[in-house]
């Protein structure tokens, strides 16, 4: 099968700004990937260029196997920006009745696409409510129901939760393994690096418009690691253990970077030669958000 998306060298500029340099990446089907990213690293030019809402200026992609700009194509994707509004006086029912419309779905296909977006986002019982009386998390979860109309195989997330409170997230998050469990591919861009290492299967993550690294979450950055409970150890003879990695030491607890699991035993038995009592061994790979910062400096993500 095609990939969801590929991009080879993908870019723009405008005059003379570069908005994108060379992004090349891949989205296996079927996949939930996160897009990350710091400030002005070209995430959202990107999103704009695979959806057609801007041309690019070198480059090439395509999105289902299909190359960028088919009309076809577009009806088999979902959106959900980041930003959007839906009339207050509007009911849930009627602001999907309304994107039916503008998706072009069959008219006599309209109740049943209504009625399984709304069953599937959780606001199967609110169909006639306004939107005046949603919550954020609600609206949001309505804004999903949009994009999933239609029966898409590739949904574009942009910040599906931001500003949600925890409940909205774990509920955004729930919504995204449905998908996932239905064989859609998820494109998640976003900077909520603890959201993304929750659900996302892959990640790339871009700087200066190019893609910097990418893979899964603990392919990325050095990776590997552990954190071992030691007493018995003066300081001197913790400092000692750096030789075995980057040292972090947080009271009793040691954690050495990069690790691999053939050295643990080395490590243990270097511990007890100093005259170290261990207590606990445990994998310590690094975060999301440490493998971002080793990539891309002090940075913040966007």
């Amino acid at each position: 099968m095609t990939a969801a998306i590929h991009t080879q060298d993908l870019a723009k500029r405008y005059g003379r700004t570069v908005a994108l340099r060379a992004l090349t990446m891949t989205v296996e089907r079927g996949e939930v990937f996160g897009f990350l990213g710091p400030n002005g690293a070209g995430k959202t030019t990107a999103v704009k260029l695979l959806l057609g809402l801007a041309r690019p200026t070198g480059g090439e992609a395509w999105m289902l196997g299909v190359p960028l700009g088919d009309r076809g194509t577009r009806r088999r994707i979902g959106y959900l920006p980041e930003l959007f509004r839906y009339q207050p006086w509007l009911r849930a029912r009627e602001v999907l009745a309304l994107h039916c419309a503008l998706a072009r779905i069959e008219r006599p296909k309209w109740d049943a696409e209504i009625r399984a977006a709304l069953a599937l986002v959780g606001l199967a019982d609110r169909a006639e409510d306004r939107v005046a009386t949603f919550s954020k998390g609600m609206q949001q979860r309505l804004g999903l129901g949009v994009a999933l109309l239609g029966t898409p195989e590739l949904v574009l997330l942009d910040e599906p939760t931001s500003a949600l409170d925890p409940v909205g997230r774990r509920d955004v998050r729930e919504i995204i393994g449905a998908l996932r469990s239905r064989g859609v591919t998820v494109f998640l861009n976003s900077h909520l690096l603890t959201e993304v290492e929750r659900v996302c299967d892959r990640v790339a993550i871009v700087d200066k418009g190019v893609v910097v690294a990418e893979g899964r979450v603990d392919e990325l950055g050095e990776g590997g690691g552990v954190r071992v409970h030691v007493t018995g150890l003066s300081e001197d003879d913790r400092g000692s253990l750096a030789r075995f990695g980057p040292l972090e030491v947080a009271g009793d607890w040691l954690r050495v970077r990069g690790l691999t699991d053939g050295a643990v035993p080395d490590l243990v038995s270097e511990i007890v030669r100093r005259g170290g009592r261990v207590h606990a061994v445990q994998p310590a790979g690094a975060t999301l958000e440490e493998r971002f910062l080793m990539l891309l400096g002090d940075e913040r993500p966007s």
